[in-house]
């Protein structure tokens, strides 16, 4: 009986909105873009416009007789009719008052720098005016004087020409949308076609068929055949691991192991032969190795499904390794020992961060269970060229003499382990995590040969 299939919706619809949706979003951009610039050139030739006529008016001020007197051009006015029919005023200031004009009309009453006008949108008489304003010095009875003239146009042409304008735009807006509605139809239903021939061939393989799929298929789709063929390849690996998961799982954890440790923690208080009493301490740490062994092995199993299908993320190796000593702080201080972290900065990479997590977690673990009392564990990440290293130092003695390449091989330990509980698999879990991240482990003794230094290495963001 065939599982339901959680639909989600048609693909081609989707693809369809998302296309009409492109559409209405350019058409919009077009048209706000289109608006927005004939409405800039439409406002600065205006501007244009009153600025030649102020300038023209200004030209004509000049001293007669020491007084200021302005024989204004009619050309300087005539030149905004053109334009529009809207009404036109003007000023001319000086430092005395008003020389002729509009007295009331609102423009700015400071000051402008000669050479430097300034332009102002206000209401004046019951109308929204544009305005520009100069200026100019004279000398007047031996004293430089300052004259200041204003022209200003109702905007009311100008509306009209904006509107006119709106609606230009917005026709061009409409029919670059409905054009690109119709393409739109028309991929949507080319680009469903090659999907529903791959689905097509897939859907008649048998359950066991897991070949790669060779079917020619567009370059758009190589990535989707790709991933498949990878997920293949993965699900191929994992069913094998799963049963090489298994036959080690039912060898190693063959009975409640909590249930029987606490029964036997209760008989070792009832027992008063001695000899009977160490019989029950072998079981129980007898049963302590396989519980750690059992977590291990799960650990492992967990570690090698999540590569098959790394999850990439911006991890912060450094505030992840603080995280850890912390929380293994009170695990170290039962046994005396310093657990120390040490940072040159964040140091960040892409990654998984449960599997980080894990490697970190039983690189420190190992470091200080084989510590003794009052020895010190330090953890450093620092940058080291293009990569970020986790750095794990321990006083327990090192590897003198060993092969640490075989100790990250499942179930070896080294030769310091001695009645120390362990399965063997931590540091295969780390060295698994570093490959899958592109990184690797590193295994040597440390500078003052008072014990190891662990490195986990991962490239940089």
């Amino acid at each position: 009986m065939s599982a339901a299939v959680n639909v989600s919706g048609s693909l081609r619809r989707r693809l369809l909105l998302q296309l009409v949706g492109s559409a209405a979003l350019l058409a919009a951009v077009l048209f706000f873009a289109v608006l927005g610039f004939v409405r800039t050139v439409a406002e600065e030739s205006h501007d244009r416009i009153l600025l030649a006529s102020a300038t023209s008016i200004l030209d004509s001020v000049s001293v007669q007789a020491g007084e200021i007197t302005a024989d204004i051009p009619y050309a300087a006015l005539s030149m905004l009719g053109n334009v529009s029919d809207d009404r036109v005023f003007y000023r001319i200031a000086s430092p005395a008052g008003v020389l002729t004009g509009y007295a009331d009309l609102p423009v700015a009453e400071e000051p402008v720098q000669p050479r430097q006008p300034l332009f102002e949108t206000a209401a004046y008489k019951g109308e929204t005016i544009r305005a520009v304003t100069v200026s100019r010095r004279l000398a007047a009875q031996g004293a430089p004087v300052a004259v200041q003239v204003s022209v200003a146009q109702t905007r009311t042409g100008q509306a009209a020409l904006l509107e006119q304008l709106f609606r230009s735009a917005l026709f061009l807006g409409v029919g670059f949308f409905v054009l690109a509605s119709g393409l739109a139809v028309w991929a949507a239903q080319s680009s469903i076609t090659p999907l529903r021939s791959l689905t097509e061939a897939i859907s008649r393989r048998g359950p066991k068929d897991l070949r790669p799929v060779t079917r020619p298929v567009p370059a758009e789709m190589s990535p989707l055949v790709l991933s498949l063929n990878s997920f293949i390849r993965r699900l191929q690996a994992s069913l094998a691991r799963s049963e090489d998961f298994i036959a080690e799982a039912a060898h190693r954890v063959r009975t409640p192991l909590a249930t029987v440790r606490a029964q036997a923690e209760v008989t070792l208080m009832r027992v008063e032969n001695e000899d009977n009493r160490a019989s029950l301490r072998e079981m129980i740490r007898a049963i302590d190795e396989s519980s750690r062994a059992a977590g291990q092995l799960l650990d492992h199993a967990m570690v090698s499904f999540r590569t098959d299908s790394l999850e990439r993320q911006e991890v912060n190796l450094t505030a992840l390794a603080r995280d850890l000593a912390e929380r293994l702080q009170p695990v170290a201080e039962l046994k005396d020992i310093g657990l120390h972290f040490q940072s040159d900065g964040d140091v960040s990479i892409k990654g998984d961060a449960i599997l980080l997590q894990n490697a970190v977690r039983n690189i420190l673990d190992n470091a200080i269970k084989y510590s003794g009392r009052d020895r010190t564990v330090r953890v450093r990440t620092v940058r080291n060229g293009g990569w970020g290293n986790i750095e794990v130092e321990d006083e327990a003695g090192g590897f003198a003499g060993e092969d640490t390449e075989a100790l990250t091989r499942r179930f070896v330990r080294g030769a310091n382990a001695g009645e120390t509980i362990g399965s063997g698999l931590g540091l295969t879990i780390a060295r698994e995590v570093a490959e899958a991240h592109g990184g690797r482990l590193i295994i040597e003794n440390s500078q003052t040969g008072a014990g190891a230094c662990v490195t986990l290495c991962f490239p940089l963001c």
